[in-house]
């Protein structure tokens, strides 16, 4: 097993407390192949942000909290696949449109391949997004209030809903923790939920840009059915006969390969 990055190792035992709420330092230990000593290092980092609560010989879920690491740590996890989805978004935007780009690493990377774009408007609840486009002449940037989600740096609830019923775009980008072909696009944070849907009354057009780790997954909370996506973009990992299913559904899927991304310029 190649050795993982800390913010790798980090996502999967979260992943592991999804599944078991419990996890015990000698499992982890085996599993990554490091030793008690790294893994109580990352148990300890993941209770300061509060994704895990310690306790004798291991750790336990954070009842109530999420259970994903913060949106910084997690762009350079499968990056070369969010870089090739997100080349592959900005092959669909236009100098001239009007966007919205919603929070997450792969629209970060998406944000990163716009800023050569001309007379784009983008609307975002995402700081981080907000703040690739600050050096940007040609672009102009609209930001929603709201209560700040520390995880995903995203704006949330009643403000930011209110604020979403404003605008229209032509078109709405988002990512998605879970999709699923039954349960459709799911989210596993609940206050989160009803902000995703007041993004999508923002355009008939919806692009979500998901890697292959996304696939499959159920989490607690319905934010619309698959046939409310105009085009999924993912990579080339995802099983060809379930793509074809998701065609079958009626959308249009792009499949990004990393090995034909071209630097940016």
């Amino acid at each position: 097993m190649a050795p993982l990055l800390k913010e790798e190792r980090q996502e999967l035992i979260l992943n592991m407390l999804r599944d078991s709420r419990q996890v015990t330092v000698a499992e982890l230990s085996e599993r990554f192949d490091v030793s008690d000593v790294t893994i109580r290092r990352d148990l300890r980092e993941l209770a300061e942000h509060g994704y895990v609560k310690r306790a004798h010989g291991g750790a336990i879920a954070t009842p109530g909290g999420p259970t994903t690491p913060p949106v910084i740590r997690r762009m350079n996890h499968e990056r070369q696949y969010k870089e090739a989805i997100a080349q592959a978004t900005t092959q669909l935007i236009q100098d001239g449109d009007a966007i919205f780009l919603g929070a997450g690493s792969t629209t970060a990377h998406v944000a990163r391949q716009l800023v050569h774009h001309k007379d784009l408007t983008v609307v975002t609840n995402a700081l981080n997004i907000a703040n690739e486009f600050s050096a940007t002449v040609e672009v102009t940037v609209v930001v929603t209030g709201g209560i700040l989600y520390k995880p995903e740096l995203s704006l949330i609830g009643h403000i930011a809903n209110q604020a979403l019923r404003e605008v229209l775009v032509d078109k709405v980008i988002i990512a998605i923790p879970a999709i699923s072909l039954e349960a459709g696009l799911t989210n596993d944070y609940m206050p989160e939920v009803m902000t995703d849907r007041a993004i999508l009354e923002m355009s008939d057009e919806l692009i979500v840009v998901a890697d292959a780790t996304k696939f499959g997954k159920v989490e607690s909370a319905l934010v619309a059915p698959l046939e409310r996506i105009t085009t999924l973009i993912t990579d080339d990992r995802v099983e060809t006969t379930l793509l074809e299913r998701i065609r079958d559904r009626g959308l249009h899927v792009i499949v990004a390969e990393p090995e034909k991304v071209q630097p940016a310029v």
